[in-house]
């Protein structure tokens, strides 16, 4: 699991990688699910909430620059 705080200390261009590499994760994981072959049905979640922690944290970014 991700925390916030060491969110705020990445790089947007970090963070944004992060990102893709969490989409990716998470496309697998619903790959593996409709086949039948997922053991940790727990981190279908902990990725869903790690994607949105760093949306949060771009987001926020996004705010105080503009």
């Amino acid at each position: 699991m991700m925390k916030a705080e060491d969110l705020r200390a990445k790089t947007q261009d970090e963070l944004k990688d992060e990102l893709v590499g969490l989409r990716k994760e998470a496309f697998n994981l619903r790959f593996q699910k409709a086949s039948g072959q997922l053991e940790n049905t727990a981190r279908v979640r902990q990725v869903r909430r790690d994607i949105a922690r760093i949306k949060t944290v771009l987001g926020n970014r996004a705010e105080t620059a503009s």
